[in-house]
């Protein structure tokens, strides 16, 4: 049967801020298979969004092409605005990206601090190298982000000896440094046990709660806190569902999604599956 899509229509207004993400027709390689495909997606400022699918649709690729990692394919017709740009110096548009990925997480495994890992979001780097110079503004600013958090005592404590749920709350502080526009969240409960992932979702709604614009990729249905109020679902590098959660999150399209049938259950703006 025919996918049954559901689109949210947002119009571009003149008098309005350019919209966060404008992709029209994108499509990206990795090797030589198509990961993306003919990607259309619209995120205003301060929206918060959820990508919801499998693992291997796509989700990361499109995380990675916002960041400027991976490059559309150069076709007639195909456009990728972030911010109103079409053209960016990485640099300074990951100072406006605050960034939350496994990945990340990766790299920033080390005998680097807290403190360094949240001051290294000012350079675009994992750690501080003896190139950098941090100035007291630097400082401030690094200690606050790990007090929004709620982990001002990880700041002296080195990344290696922290726990997952730590290391991602670090991570979430190095994002918030720069007052970034929107964050970008890639999986952020995976390795998580469930005290962390309650804590990183309590996180995750205060920060939404505060008007910080939040784009959330997942396969998991209870990352989708209840100030998510839209939701796109991939499949295959390619979006069959956009629109408001409540309409997106069946259980006939959830099931056609993950090729297993489920139940979808609902609770004070909660959603899961069985």
């Amino acid at each position: 049967a025919e996918e049954t899509r559901v689109r949210m229509s947002v119009k571009s207004d003149p008098t309005q801020p350019a919209a966060l993400l404008d992709l029209e027709n994108v499509s990206v390689m990795r090797g030589q298979k198509v990961v993306l495909d003919r990607i259309n997606l619209r995120v205003n400022r301060s929206e918060h969004v959820a990508i919801l699918g499998p693992n291997g649709c796509g989700k990361s690729t499109f995380i990675k092409t916002i960041t400027r990692e991976c490059y559309p394919v150069a076709d007639e017709g195909s456009s990728i605005k972030i911010l109103g740009e079409s053209s960016w110096n990485v640099f300074e548009l990951r100072s406006l990206l605050g960034i939350v990925s496994n990945d990340l997480m990766s790299s920033c495994t080390s005998e680097a601090t807290g403190l360094d890992v949240v001051l290294s979001g000012f350079f675009s780097s994992t750690r501080i190298f003896p190139n950098h110079t941090i100035d007291p503004e630097h400082l401030s600013l690094a200690e606050a982000a790990l007090l929004q958090v709620g982990v001002p005592h990880l700041g002296a404590r080195a990344v290696e000896r922290m726990s997952s749920g730590e290391a991602k709350r670090v991570l979430i502080a190095r994002a918030l440094v720069h007052n970034p526009q929107a964050l970008l969240f890639d999986e952020p409960c995976n390795s998580l046990d469930i005290a962390a992932q309650h804590d990183l979702r309590a996180t995750m709604r205060s920060l939404a709660n505060a008007g910080t614009g939040i784009i959330l990729v997942t396969h998991e249905l209870l990352d989708i806190v209840p100030e998510i109020e839209r939701v796109v679902l991939m499949s295959s590098g390619r979006i069959v569902a956009d629109g408001p959660k409540e309409e997106v999150l069946q259980a006939d399209a959830l099931s056609r999604l993950f090729g297993r049938k489920v139940e979808v259950t609902r609770r004070d703006g909660w959603y899961g599956v069985w």
